[in-house]
């Protein structure tokens, strides 16, 4: 089946969150976002590492909604319920419709983080791959020193699979890192 056949809501809540798809305008928000966790983002984020204007990232956004809509790339914004305010960006990558597999990747905006919203937002949009995709299979891949990501993964039930050892370098191109995959099966 083509994956664009597939139908499924482009938004959800869980108890503090809004997530969903993301729509044309919202580059202002993300860029503010990326610009306030700068110095957080940039031991774990490859895009982090270069200077981005606004304009930048509304493109990225507009990219990231036709994605959502030809079913490649399913990238998520969280916004708090009751303020509206973007708090962090999540998603569902390296998809495998056939297999239906797929990939949680997240960042939070530091003025957000310590308050379990990345938490909660994981474990929705894991919820929401079982329930609303049909996945058999979600993955977190993180650098093993992040323990930030490991904490949540761990936190919501995935279980370590696995540490590919010297899997890849860093952000910045120097060390050979390990990453550890972390998994939730139906």
């Amino acid at each position: 089946m083509n994956p664009i056949l597939i139908d499924f809501p482009s938004e959800f809540e869980t108890e503090r969150l809004h997530i969903r798809m993301p729509m044309p305008g919202d580059g202002k928000a993300v860029h503010e976002s990326k610009q306030a966790s700068k110095k957080e983002l940039l031991p774990w984020m490859p895009w982090a590492q270069h200077e981005e204007q606004e304009e930048d990232t509304e493109i990225n956004i507009r990219q990231a909604h036709v994605a959502f809509l030809n079913r490649e790339d399913l990238r998520l914004l969280v916004f708090h319920k009751e303020t509206g305010v973007l708090i962090a960006n999540s998603g569902l990558h390296r998809i495998d419709w056939d297999a239906r597999k797929f990939e949680i990747g997240y960042w939070i905006d530091t003025r957000y983080s310590g308050k379990g919203y990345m938490t909660e937002a994981v474990k929705g949009i894991a919820d929401f791959a079982f329930r609303e995709l049909e996945a058999n299979r979600v993955e977190i891949r993180c650098d093993a020193k992040n323990v930030k990501s490991r904490a949540i993964a761990e936190r919501i039930g995935f279980e370590l699979e696995g540490i590919l050892h010297k899997d890849s370098l860093d952000v910045y191109g120097q060390e050979l890192r390990d990453t550890c995959i972390y998994a939730k099966v139906k």
